[in-house]
């Protein structure tokens, strides 16, 4: 994967985010917390996992420290909250994307999961692991969103393409 691409695949992901974030807004916060027969039980668990894996990757691979283990999502009790830190965490990662360059695409990140297993994997597998896990979580979020009639829209690669971004 070269950095031109890389970067068009992280426009898509704040893209399908954005959409993501801007359905959420139009609940309340009970419906928010409420149980959802989804990964982490709630859209808030969901949305915060999303955030919360991109922040411990990015840890991984830029600051080569390896987190044991998540926030918690109390630690965002409103939605203005976790939107806030969101867009830092956006903000940070592509910071980091625009310094890299195709030589550092290919060097190994070596790092702990947070059972403690060391792994070493190329850094732009790993990037394009962060977007293709935010794309389950997107859609089990979307999947929410929908139940109570906020339906996210089309969150395709190529509907983000026809629209003009890239």
């Amino acid at each position: 994967m070269h950095k031109t691409e890389l970067l068009s695949l992280y426009a898509y992901n704040r893209w399908a985010n954005d959409r993501i974030r801007q359905a959420a807004q139009q609940l309340s916060t009970a419906q928010l917390l409420a149980p959802a027969p989804v990964s982490f039980g709630s859209l808030r668990g969901t949305l915060v996992h999303i955030v919360l894996a991109e922040w411990l990757w990015r840890m991984r691979c830029q600051e080569a420290i390896s987190p044991r283990s998540f926030f918690s999502e109390e630690q965002f009790p409103t939605f203005e909250a976790l939107q806030a830190y969101w867009h830092e965490e956006e903000e940070a990662m592509h910071a980091f994307l625009v310094g890299l360059d195709e030589e550092a695409l290919q060097r190994d990140v070596h790092y702990t999961n947070t059972q403690g297993v060391p792994f070493e994997t190329p850094l732009w597998q790993i990037l394009f692991h962060i977007v293709n896990h935010g794309t389950q979580f997107r859609a089990e979020a979307a999947v929410v969103l929908s139940g109570y009639g906020h339906s996210p829209g089309d969150l395709d690669y190529i509907v983000f393409v026809r629209e003009g971004h890239e």
